[in-house]
């Protein structure tokens, strides 16, 4: 129960730290930085473990498919721009709270939790939540970035309650397949969309 609380109240550190440090410009960059650093980072957190154990090249393919078909679509057609950039970060965020659901069912396994695998659970949920408001935040909005973090938080309380029926955080492949595609939509928003918003802002203030 004590991981869950952390878990469940983690996520709110993210969006203190974004509104913290951007007050102060000499920071501002230091925190696009941390999230360049962060996201294939947590990538790798949620598909290198399934990638090793699938042993091909489903999984690897997957992240390069979200990551290069946002820009064909793009290449398509400028008109769809502003749309795909939209939906790959839902599908992002999809993704992000398909994993937190998952973890808030092993934390809900009704078995002694690991010291190590609670606390990575807590503590990644920090970069997790500063990703999804760095992304969201400036482009749609204080209450969006709310809804986004949120997002988060129920999934990992649902995936608790619901620890027995979803197995206790076991899953089939389809659900690791479809974190990596959503994986590489999220690395392409973060370096296409999420970077040209920030230099936007930037350049403004």
């Amino acid at each position: 129960m004590l991981f869950l609380v952390a878990a469940l109240a983690a996520p709110a550190i993210g969006p203190a730290l974004y509104g913290g440090l951007h007050a102060h410009p000499k920071a501002v960059r230091l925190v696009d930085g941390f999230v360049y650093l962060a996201v294939p980072l947590l990538v790798a957190w949620q598909v290198v473990p399934f990638a090793r154990e699938d042993r091909g090249l489903v999984v690897p393919l997957l992240v390069l498919a979200g990551l290069v078909l946002p820009n064909l679509f793009e290449r398509a057609s400028r008109a769809f721009e502003a749309h795909t950039d939209n939906f790959a970060i839902i599908v992002g965020l999809s993704g992000l709270a398909l994993h937190a659901l998952l973890e808030g069912a092993a934390l809900g396994s009704g078995g002694t939790v690991a010291l190590a695998f609670g606390l990575a659970i807590v503590l990644h949920r920090i970069p997790v939540s500063l990703v999804i408001w760095w992304l969201i935040r400036p482009r749609h909005g204080t209450w969006a970035g709310v809804a986004g973090v949120a997002a988060i938080v129920l999934a990992t309380l649902v995936g608790y309650l619901l620890a027995a029926s979803l197995g206790s955080g076991e899953h089939g492949s389809g659900v690791e397949y479809y974190q990596a595609f959503v994986s590489g939509t999220l690395v392409h928003v973060v370096f296409h969309q999420g970077r040209h918003d920030h230099q936007h802002h930037h350049h403004h203030e």
